[in-house]
């Protein structure tokens, strides 16, 4: 009952209720986008193209993030992922480019540049992403008969056209969420995507079970009881935080009366994970490579190379790949938490970490602090990221079902999901309303 006052709470907000229908309303979008297939392939044929992403490994992971447009032959094929890839090539390049510093520094201005750079490069990336998509597919199993207008430039040329636009379309849906929507729009695109693969998938798994006499309900009851253990630990990794302790000799607070504080005391919260998902997709990205590699050449040692990296269930595959992440989490957190810039705004604020001198000192203090929590946490989101591979050695699970047991597509939900409950969370206080997290009455505003 409580939970239902809750979501009354939030229809009664009239800019809350609006936002929440308009992002459902572009995500229908997204999703009815996603089904429609390329005009000039016959979706009639397609059955044995997209049966080859339903068993899970390289093609059935890049699908989860399309929601399926990927194996359908979209105007969404592309989805939404060269929009990520320039996003991470941009932020990767404000840190050696000093114009793209500049900007950083600029403020809205300055980002409203990095954006429309972001944007450009999209496109550029879908130029790359298009043709060998387009090129790859008849490998990949669609009949020539498939093909109304062949193969030839014409094809080639509308269809590029078709899919970049799409991608560009989807990611003006994304912005759209994020300016009039609830926020997070990439985030919630990419989200739903892979929700919308967690039913089919789950289906199967049910099946698999139950009408083949493979464990049962029991062992279905089990899954589920795992899968929720994995999902709480998951949210304990985003949500975990070292709080370090800083103290204010003098602040001037505004109230009611403005007064001195003396010794106030507040904390700087260091996150366990504080690269998110990114080093897991950068680590996916290198993982491509040696397969795609190994491909051009006809020899047994390529082949078995090639074998070996295409398994995404694989035992050198999942030990490579948690390496790389642990590697690449020290690297992005590196890069992305300035300890320098965070000492040096402490000190021209007057505050300090108790025991610890104001500037160098409190630099190297935050670094070995993150440097320290930063391996716990690395080791975490590689035994998640690696998850799904334990779960279909040791108790069999179906591939598709197993995406869900860890790596991108779960810690993404997760991340996803917190983010969005606190902006609705935020517009709910702001209106005096108690968060999704609690009772949902009424607040009394303060006079």
């Amino acid at each position: 009952m409580k939970f239902i006052d809750t979501i009354k709470n939030v229809w009664k907000i009239e800019e809350l209720r609006n936002r929440i229908i308009l992002t459902l309303g572009l995500l229908l979008v997204y999703r009815f986008g996603a089904q429609v297939t390329l005009p000039s392939i016959d979706a009639s044929l397609l059955g044995g193209f997209s049966g080859n992403f339903a068993g899970g490994g390289i093609g059935g992971l890049l699908d989860a993030f399309t929601g399926g447009a990927f194996s359908k032959a979209s105007v969404f094929a592309l989805g939404i992922m060269p929009y990520i890839s320039a996003s991470i090539v941009v932020q990767l390049m404000q840190i050696a480019v000093p114009y793209l510093q500049k900007l950083q520094k600029e403020g809205e201005s300055g980002r409203k540049k990095i954006n429309q750079i972001t944007r450009w490069l999209t496109i550029g990336i879908c130029l790359v992403q298009a043709p060998s998509y387009l090129a790859g597919l008849s490998a990949l199993g669609v009949p020539a008969e498939a093909f109304i207008m062949g193969q030839g430039p014409m094809f080639y040329v509308s269809s590029v056209i078709i899919l970049v636009t799409g991608c560009v379309f989807a990611m003006w849906l994304g912005e759209k969420i994020t300016d009039k929507g609830i926020g997070n729009g990439i985030s919630i695109l990419i989200m739903v995507g892979i929700i919308a693969n967690l039913p089919q998938s789950f289906a199967q798994e049910f099946a698999s079970r139950v009408f083949e006499s493979n464990g049962g309900l029991i062992m279905i009851l089990i899954e589920l009881v795992i899968w929720f253990v994995i999902i709480l630990l998951s949210i304990m990794l985003v949500m975990a935080m070292r709080k370090i302790p800083v103290q204010y000799a003098r602040r001037t607070a505004s109230g009611e009366y403005e007064k001195n504080i003396f010794g106030a005391r507040q904390f700087i919260p260091l996150k366990l994970n504080a690269s998110g998902v990114m080093p897991i997709i950068f680590a996916q990205a290198i993982m491509f490579v040696p397969s795609a590699v190994a491909s051009l050449s006809s020899s047994d040692m390529a082949q078995a190379m090639q074998a070996t990296f295409s398994d995404i269930f694989g035992l050198w595959y999942n030990v490579v790949f948690a390496l790389l992440i642990i590697v690449f989490t020290y690297f992005y957190t590196a890069i992305t938490v300035p300890t320098n810039k965070m000492a040096d705004d402490l000190k021209r604020s007057g505050g300090f970490i108790p025991g610890i001198k104001p500037g160098t000192d409190t630099a190297e203090y935050l670094d070995r602090i993150m440097s320290q929590i930063t391996l716990p946490g690395s080791v975490f989101l590689a035994l998640i990221a690696i998850f799904p591979a334990f779960v279909v050695k040791l108790m069999g699970i179906q591939q598709g079902w197993a995406l869900f047991y860890g790596g991108t597509s779960l810690l993404i939900m997760v991340g996803v999901a917190i983010d969005t409950m606190q902006q609705v969370n935020s517009y709910l206080l702001n209106r005096h309303y108690d968060g999704l997290m609690k009772s949902g009455k009424n607040r009394k505003a303060v006079a």
